[in-house]
């Protein structure tokens, strides 16, 4: 899929992280039939250090992600190029993506497609960064000396979704190909399935991490609103960054006028009697999030300012 883009002039630095199958084999003979592809060979380091060990060898200006398992449609670099020429206030730019194979997907896989795909301006990317890691890893084109600046890091939570939060942390604006030029292949061998760092505590440990340095900077208090399995994780999360709630709100009738890590449990409806402080909205799903968005609107609430989404 590489060697069919309609954009020619690239060079694929293909990262050989001590395999033990085929791989090697298959980017040599690659390598030798094509002076586009360059095999660097390393000892086995793990994905973080093999991106890192990846990037120090590109010299473009613009370094185009790619899972060595994936499939680029055939205009995806061209696209992408030309969205980052047309936008140069842009630090990277992604686009949507097709899961395969489709037999057998579940529907939680489906719902996040349509998700992810429902996602087509930098300002969605910074409103729903909190909710999932709005942006696939491996769609990503970035500049690159943006990319050299930051680059990847391991603290034991997925390095993707680490890297797009201090992105945006950074103040820098995101961007999205609204077009499915990206194959992303499922399987139970996904890094995304087997590798601890990526299971779902870490996850919520690398939002709440973010979280305490960008929206709750300066806030040791905060409201909560939703207690449930989502909320209660992410809750636990900030306590280990220094963030309690100050109050937490619930429709859920038993949990009303109860204390939960000494916040008081009252109905949204009390909002605003409650003291000003930033509110986090910790509710599964995407209908419940948008009637909340809503009714927060009527209110006066400014999405991203007064308050965000992380489910």
């Amino acid at each position: 899929s590489l060697r069919r883009q309609t954009l020619r002039d690239w060079e694929a630095i293909l990262v050989d992280d001590g395999s033990s199958d085929g791989g090697a084999a298959i980017a040599a003979a690659a390598a030798a039939t094509d002076g586009r592809f360059r095999l660097l060979g390393i000892d086995h380091t793990g994905l973080v250090g093999a991106l890192n060990r990846g990037l120090e060898r590109c010299t473009a200006p613009l370094v185009a992600r790619m899972d060595a398992d994936d499939v680029m449609h055939r205009r995806r670099l061209e696209a992408q190029v030309a969205a980052l020429e047309k936008s140069p206030a842009l630090a990277a730019v992604g686009c949507h993506v097709r899961f395969f194979p489709r037999h057998g997907m579940s529907q939680g896989l489906r719902s996040y497609e349509c998700w992810l795909n429902a996602i087509d301006n930098p300002e969605a990317v910074r409103r729903d960064a909190f909710v999932e890691c709005p942006l696939v890893h491996p769609t990503l084109v970035f500049r690159r000396e943006v990319l050299a600046r930051f680059g990847y890091r391991d603290r034991g939570w997925p390095e993707d979704y680490d890297l797009v939060l201090r992105l945006l942390g950074a103040g820098l604006a995101l961007g999205v190909v609204p077009r499915r030029l990206h194959g992303w292949r499922d399987s139970p061998a996904r890094l995304t399935r087997t590798a601890a760092a990526y299971h779902l505590d870490r996850i919520t440990a690398c939002k709440a991490h973010h979280l305490a340095r960008t929206f709750l900077a300066g806030h040791s208090r905060y409201i909560l609103w939703g207690h449930g399995g989502t909320g209660g994780a992410l809750r636990r999360a900030l306590v280990a960054e220094g963030r309690k709630p100050a109050f937490v709100l619930e429709l859920h009738p038993r949990r009303l006028g109860n204390l939960i890590d000494g916040a008081p449990v009252v109905h949204p409806e009390t909002l605003p009697d409650l003291p000003r402080r930033p509110l986090v909205v910790s509710v599964a799903g995407e209908e419940a999030r948008a009637q909340i968005r809503a009714f927060l609107a009527e209110r006066a609430w400014v999405d991203g300012r007064d308050f965000v989404c992380a489910a």
